[in-house]
């Protein structure tokens, strides 16, 4: 009884490790006999004890892989470190297990001597601005060679790169002289500006201010010439106004029936005004010597015709 429940103990520790769980994105090779078998996926699969046996499990998730530092040495013989970071996956477990021993050592190995052989055929500075350059050609150049162990190379990425220290303060001295460089430039501009505006403005006020004095003769000229216009029309009023009294007083002369004396006596008055004038000599026509005459012989009628008494005094 003992015997037979020792034989089913053994039974099921065998049936046990006979059944292998493969997890999801994982992989497993499997041997019979030293000999490739098959590849088994996730999921539960059985072997036969003794004869068959599974290697370790391969993972089919990327991995990602942050090599050491590598020193390298530029075409103009500066001696620099710099460190990479590489993102593969395995494509085909069967050549990642029996393609190469130790498959991240080669990666490793492989990346450090296409990332001299690159960086060999670039000066410093190209080295310092060429990342996505020396990115490119080191993934293009591993994806292939690793082709033959099942891996495919996604992307590769220069993570750090440091010169010398003499180097490091030289470019950092150059840095610091650019900035002020730049600093300097960014003044000049800004003080050009300034004053390529001031005299912008002073110009500007300048137009303004010839064409307010513009403005004020221009207006100026227009008052004066209305003064002058209403001045004219005012003294132009006030000779009709007289013209106009004039004639009516010499109508209202006629209309009362005024005779010749009346008439010679207004010429007289008339002539009266104009010797109180300045002038010194008067010019007197006929008609008014005539009228002149006329007056005296007036005059003569009548003293005949008054008293004698009157005469007397």
């Amino acid at each position: 009884m003992i015997v037979l429940i020792v034989l089913v103990v053994l039974v099921v520790l065998f049936s046990v490790t006979c059944v292998k769980i493969v997890p999801q994105a994982e992989a497993a090779v499997v041997e019979r006999l030293g000999s490739y078998l098959a590849t088994w996926s996730n999921g539960v699969h059985v072997k036969l004890p003794f004869i068959d046996r599974v290697r370790p499990f391969v993972s089919l998730k990327e991995q990602v892989f942050d090599f050491p530092p590598q020193p390298v040495i530029t075409k103009d013989n500066v001696t620099m470190s710099i460190d990479t970071v590489v993102f593969f996956r395995v494509l085909d477990p069967k050549l990642y297990t029996y393609g190469v021993d130790n498959p991240i050592v080669a990666i490793e190995n492989l990346s450090a001597t296409t990332l001299r052989n690159i960086i060999g055929e670039l000066d410093l500075d190209t080295t310092l601005t060429s990342r996505d350059t020396i990115n490119s050609q080191m993934r293009s150049i591993l994806d292939e060679a690793t082709d033959a162990w099942g891996i495919k190379v996604n992307r590769v990425e220069v993570k750090n790169i440091t010169p010398p220290a003499a180097i490091q303060e030289s470019m950092e001295k150059q840095m610091k002289a650019e900035r002020e460089k730049r600093e300097a430039i960014l003044l000049a501009e800004g003080e050009k500006q300034s004053a390529i505006t001031i005299a912008e403005g002073e110009k500007q006020a300048i137009i303004l201010a010839a064409e307010a004095d513009k403005q004020k003769v221009i207006l100026a000229a227009e008052a004066e010439k209305e003064k002058q216009v209403r001045e004219a029309e005012g003294e132009a009023e006030a000779i009709l106004n007289v013209q106009r009294a004039t004639a009516e007083g010499i109508r209202m002369v006629r209309e009362a029936g005024a005779d010749g004396a009346v008439l010679t006596l207004q010429a007289y008055e008339a002539l009266k005004s104009v010797a109180n004038g300045r002038a010194t000599k008067l010019i007197i026509p006929s008609e008014i010597q005539g009228l002149a005459g006329l007056a005296a012989s007036l005059k003569e009628v009548v003293a005949d015709d008054a008293p004698q008494g009157t005469k007397g005094a």
